[in-house]
């Protein structure tokens, strides 16, 4: 009774597994880059709202008060 058989299916399987091994590294690194070029824009936009919000605040500092009169030049 030969294992040669079984050893060549373990082999097979084997292979197969490193195929799989290396098609999901390259799986995980296409994710990683999109992970960052993600984070980067997250950043990115998160800046550009808290900017944006720095400058509603200061054009809702610059109305007046709803009991103030002002009096216009004549």
């Amino acid at each position: 009774m030969s294992n040669q058989p079984h050893i060549d299916q373990i082999a097979e399987r084997v292979e197969r597994l490193l195929v799989r091994h290396a098609e999901l590294q390259r799986t995980n690194a296409l994710l990683n880059e999109q992970v960052a070029a993600l984070t980067q824009e997250r950043d990115s936009l998160k800046s550009r709202l808290a900017a944006a919000r720095a400058r509603v605040d200061a054009l809702l500092d610059r109305i007046p008060e709803s009991g103030t009169v002002h009096k216009t030049p004549t």
